[in-house]
């Protein structure tokens, strides 16, 4: 019986440690960009994406989903996809614009804090196939992009302060936007697919990812962010044609 205890409590565990995990993840990301380590950050910011997502499917896995889980999360969340890119993109790039700069970063943060508050709140009730506005992670993946990918090509981010902070406000307010964001929830992994999907996945995850990385990421990220509009502005179509007839 206490080694059946043992394991429920270390079951019951596991996905706040994956949480805590990329907790640590943005918090080195941090410290790393306060040192001027910034290719560090940018890549400490991905690995916290990463683990997030593993958090939440472990949960659901092993049956251990809770209040509690949820709100670390949404703490954890703050820290890693909120403050750490709004510092690391401050510090690399928009440290010398003066009040221009702290502010784009301010308003990054806040938005963060804002887009989570919206998600929790309304988890209930939106529809499961799409977020609304770009997801706090992939808003922290497009900072973290645009840092790794310039440093990749020997950018320095005074060299482009005035592009970072367009990207930053961009992140920011897109975060709290009403556009719709696919969410990928209603994959069936357990289906089969076609040998030529797998293919594609499989050249693009272990053939084009590790090719570039830095670029890859960013495209892809800045194309997500994108899609949102793309979509907004076909529903806006397809309803226009709608209403005319």
């Amino acid at each position: 019986m206490f080694k059946s205890k043992l394991r429920r409590r270390g079951i019951y565990l596991l996905p706040n440690l994956f949480t805590t995990a990329a907790l640590f993840a943005g918090f080195y990301a941090i410290v790393q960009a306060m040192n001027g380590r910034f290719e560090h950050s940018a890549v400490a910011i991905f690995i916290a994406m990463v683990l997030d997502g593993l958090d939440g499917r472990v949960a659901r896995i092993t049956h251990t989903q809770s209040e509690f889980g949820a709100e670390y999360d949404s703490m954890s969340d703050m820290i890693s996809f909120g403050a750490a890119p709004a510092l690391v993109i401050y510090e690399w790039a928009l440290k010398g614009m003066g009040n221009w700069g702290w502010i784009a970063a301010f308003i990054y943060c806040t938005c963060a804090a804002l887009r989570l508050a919206r998600f929790n709140t309304k988890i209930a009730t939106v529809d499961k196939r799409f977020f609304q506005g770009l997801p706090s992670p992939a808003a922290a993946a497009l900072i973290a992009g645009l840092v790794w990918v310039m440093l990749d090509f020997k950018i320095e981010g005074p060299d482009i302060s005035w592009l970072a902070w367009c990207i930053t406000v961009f992140a920011g307010f897109t975060m709290v936007s009403n556009l719709p964001y696919y969410s990928g929830k209603e994959i069936n992994l357990h289906k089969s697919v076609p040998f030529i999907t797998m293919l594609l996945l499989a050249l693009f995850f272990f053939v084009l990812i590790p090719s570039q990385p830095p670029v890859v990421l960013f495209c892809l990220f800045m194309l997500y962010a994108l899609s949102g509009y793309v979509t907004w502005l076909w529903r806006w179509q397809k309803k226009k044609k709608i209403t005319s007839k």
